[in-house]
């Protein structure tokens, strides 16, 4: 089995002059959920390289015994600092794709279209896909076999309104997780605010915030077992 997993390479967070980019805990809990399970991972940014971490999702209080066995492990690191470019995969000789959230996805994930290329092959080739907090953004543009936005009456969660206003940065983002999934015909629902909360509808499986980034890929895995 082998899984792509795509991050940002957006590192501004809007014009605060703050830095942004993938949040930690969202790569490295589902990076040991496919590797502790024997799955081959993929890693591909936008821009290739090392993608921009976020310095918040390094501090103390957001730190998890997975971010610390991440932060340790030299071939973890060496991987991540070797991404490679989104425009040069495709489904082809993939499982899977899981995205990692972060504020860094909603400037540049949501609008790349290959990343909108890659979603809807990986769809339309019957592929499971799983986007975590801030990414399931990157679903706004996207559309299933049918024409219709993919989440159109399909249920979906994502980073909520109420998160997103309890970190302070409501004006900052350019839009609202929450609000894009409902505009798009999303069936949006979410759990307690930074608790895990992961749905699965058909071959899209999503997750509300950090919280989530395990249990989504274990439900990933376990979708893609069932097959």
């Amino acid at each position: 089995m082998k899984i792509l997993i795509v991050l940002t390479s957006h590192d501004q967070l809007g014009n605060t002059g703050r830095k942004t980019g993938f949040w930690l805990e969202e790569l490295a809990a589902p990076y040991y959920v496919f590797k502790d399970a024997g799955v081959e991972t993929v890693l591909v940014s936008p821009k290739g390289g090392q993608p921009p971490l976020d310095p918040k999702s390094n501090e103390p209080s957001f730190q998890t015994d997975l971010t610390r066995r991440f932060e340790a492990d030299a071939e973890a690191n060496a991987v991540l600092a070797n991404t490679g470019k989104l425009a040069d995969v495709t489904h082809d000789g993939f499982d899977s794709v899981f995205y990692p959230g972060g504020h860094g996805p909603m400037w540049d994930l949501a609008e790349d279209p290959h990343s909108i290329r890659l979603l809807e092959s990986m769809v339309a080739a019957g592929k499971p896909v799983a986007l975590v907090c801030h990414a399931p953004g990157a679903l706004r543009h996207v559309k299933g076999p049918d024409g219709a936005y993919l989440v159109k009456g399909k249920k979906v969660t994502g980073f909520a309104n109420s998160e997103e206003e309890g970190v302070g940065l409501t004006k900052v983002v350019p839009f609202l997780v929450e609000d894009e999934l409902k505009a798009k015909g999303g069936i949006y629902s979410k759990g307690p605010d930074w608790e895990s909360y992961v749905l699965e509808d058909g071959l899209l499986i999503t997750g509300q915030n950090p919280a989530s980034s395990g249990p989504g890929a274990k439900a990933l895995l376990e979708k893609l077992n069932r097959k």
